[in-house]
């Protein structure tokens, strides 16, 4: 069972909203993680620091937030094969559906962009249907 946790919830949501808005404001650009560390990778572009300064605050705040103020405990109750795969069929859909989650849920459905619209119904749908058969049939 996962914790309830409406405020640490909202906290959480209301930094990746600023922080979207914020990158839009002072770059024009949209927070979307994969194509962010996307452009880390070669040929670089001439938007290398602001990408590496980005991924770079999203990797750390966590453990930023760990030293200041708790002590994060969590479990991965899968196998790093699962993981694996997951991953693959996550990067299969992040290429197909032209963005990921972050890209697409956040910044697309802030600009009320149909396309965006359409793929957070469709991951949306699919993440549903992925919980209920691995916890309810398999």
């Amino acid at each position: 069972m996962t914790e309830f946790t409406p405020l640490l919830s909202f906290a959480g949501g209301a930094l990746i909203g600023l922080a979207a808005i914020l990158l839009m404001l002072t770059w024009g650009r949209i927070a979307g993680m994969t194509g962010i560390l996307a452009g880390l990778l070669p040929p670089l572009g001439s938007d290398l620091r602001w990408k590496a300064s980005f991924l770079a605050g999203a990797i750390l705040a966590p453990f930023c937030y760990q030293l200041a103020i708790s002590d994060v405990t969590y479990q991965m109750p899968l196998s790093a094969e699962a993981l694996i795969i997951g991953g693959v069929i996550t990067g299969i859909g992040v290429t197909f559906g032209s963005g990921c989650t972050s890209g697409h849920g956040i910044c697309g459905l802030a600009r009320f962009s149909p396309r965006s619209a359409v793929a957070v119904l469709m991951f949306m749908s699919f993440a549903f249907l992925t919980v209920f058969l691995t916890r309810h049939i398999l």
